[in-house]
Parts: C-alpha cells; structure tokens; sequence
C-alpha cells in the first residue's frame, strides 16, 4: 500500500475551490483529500489568512475529516527560516507570509506543499532559492507542487 502523503495547502488552494480558473483541479484534490488519499497540514498563517476570507471558504476546511488534519503553529523557529529566505532574496519582504508557509511546511516534513501561487512558490526559480536555503541551514529540500500535479488522471 502507498505511504499517505501529508500536504501543507495554502490559502490559495483553499480559495482555489471557489475560483473559475482553479475550481476543477482544486475539487478534485479536496475529493481526494476527504476520501481519505492525503493527510492536509493546516497552519495558524493558513487560518489567520482565512480570517478575512469569504464565508464559503472558511466553512471548506470544515469537510475535511478532522482525522486527515494535522495543525501546527507558527513557531520561533519557522519565523527564522522565513526571514532567511528573505535574507538570501528568495523572495522580497513583502512576500513574509509565503515564506512562513514554506518554513512551516519544511519544518513539519510535509511531502508536498501544494499551491495555486506561481508568482512566489510555485515556480522553479524560487523553488530552487527556498531548497538552497533550506539545505544551507540543515533542513531537507520541500517539494512545491499546483493541485493540478497531484491529481491522479487515472481515476479522472
């Protein structure tokens, strides 16, 4: 049997669900994701993210079996590998929030983290600037993937 991938899902994916451009994919991996196939890392920047979201977005994660949900918080230890990845210019200040969710999801030993956000993390180039930080400060490289690269286009 196949070893359960854990995903950290940013807010883009939770959004993602409810946006013309990205529902289809993003309702099959939350398809996906209910049925068991996935466990989903949930972060305290997800949720504070979510605070000003839509009322139907809020309520998304609310499907998801709280079994197949693991939360973790923000620690002092992920806010230091962030602001690292803005040291080394991975990414500018203003991205602090991204760089919290790749820390977070480095630091938690997800397997992928899955987002709809190419400008600053899915993108090779700053895949490439996060791993080179990461490795530089003893940490495994993260995988950065869309929903779109984790459907199983065997079942669909």
């Amino acid at each position: 049997m196949n070893k359960q991938l854990k995903l950290y899902i940013d807010t883009s994916v939770i959004g993602g669900y409810y946006d013309k451009e990205f529902a289809h994919d993003t309702q099959i991996l939350f398809n996906s994701i209910i049925s068991g196939e996935y466990l989903i890392v949930i972060s305290s920047v997800t949720d504070d993210e979510l605070l000003t979201a839509p009322l139907q977005v809020k309520k998304l994660l609310n499907s998801v079996p709280e079994n197949l949900k693991i939360k973790v918080e923000l620690t002092e230890e992920a806010v230091l590998l962030a602001d690292s990845y803005i040291y080394e210019n991975v990414v500018g200040k203003t991205s602090r929030n991204d760089c919290f969710h790749i820390a977070l999801a480095t630091i938690n030993n997800v397997d992928v983290l899955v987002s709809w956000n190419f400008k600053h993390l899915v993108n090779v180039l700053k895949i490439r600037g996060y791993n080179a930080v990461n490795i530089k400060n003893g940490y495994k490289p993260i995988d950065i993937r869309s929903p779109k690269e984790l459907i199983n286009y065997e079942k669909y």
